[in-house]
């Protein structure tokens, strides 16, 4: 029965090829979304390991934050970027979670989310989220949650008002873009917790420090930031 089932999954791979989102290679049987190699050779940045990182500098002198870190680099024609794009553009809303659960075993392994209370994923304009159809943050904060049993809190952080795109955005136009874009309603709901902010990819870092800045005007909040990617150019 088995060999039915592998010769007419082989039959269906010629006549549909399924093809690795990271790389446009073909996908093996027991692959899915992306191939070994990519899953081998996108590169990690073990940023979780180090209080004092590239990611974590990013915040110095702009908002508070306990730890920092990002999953890989975001860099021009790189398997990772290639991914996101796919998620975010192509709207293919597996990669989000996969990649969150490739992450969560890596910040699970490390010991990073052991004081995490809450994951709170970047949030969307409501609008925005609606032409989309997903908010990508929240599938990569799934994965995580999935694999590390910190639950996640889609609620109590909301983006008020709708913002221009940030690319190509000066650090300045991207912190003046979303000043006072990002309120948490009910405070009691993260008072007293230790957050996990989680974004798809952070760049100068200004959708983040808007969010956290919000954040900490919640009693005893603790905030803490990672990214699937860094983009550090």
């Amino acid at each position: 029965m088995n060999y039915l089932y592998d010769l007419c999954d082989d039959f269906l791979s010629l006549l549909f090829p399924r093809i690795c989102y990271g790389c446009g290679n073909h996908l093996m049987r027991s692959e899915k979304l992306m191939c070994t190699e990519c899953y081998v050779l996108i590169p990690r940045t073990n940023y979780h390991l180090e209080a004092d990182n590239p990611v974590a500098r990013i915040f110095w002198g702009r908002c508070r934050i306990e730890k920092a870190a990002a999953f890989s680099f975001y860099n021009r024609d790189s398997r990772i970027r290639r991914l996101i794009h796919n998620l975010k553009y192509k709207g293919v809303q597996e990669i989000g979670i996969e990649l969150g659960k490739m992450y969560g075993h890596i910040l699970l392994d490390s010991g990073f989310t052991g004081d995490i209370d809450l994951i709170i994923p970047v949030p969307l304009h409501p609008s925005k989220e609606r032409i989309r159809g997903f908010n990508q943050s929240l599938l990569i904060a799934g994965g995580i949650s999935e694999v590390t049993g910190v639950p996640v809190d889609a609620r109590s952080l909301r983006r008020i008002s709708s913002t221009s795109t940030q690319t190509r955005k000066s650090r300045y136009d991207r912190w003046k873009n979303v000043e006072g874009t990002f309120v948490v309603e009910d405070r009691l709901s993260v008072s007293g917790k230790h957050v996990l902010l989680i974004d798809d990819v952070i760049t100068t870092g200004s959708t983040m420090e808007s969010c956290v800045n919000e954040l900490l005007k919640s009693e005893g909040v603790r905030v803490s930031v990672a990214a699937l990617a860094v983009s550090l150019v």
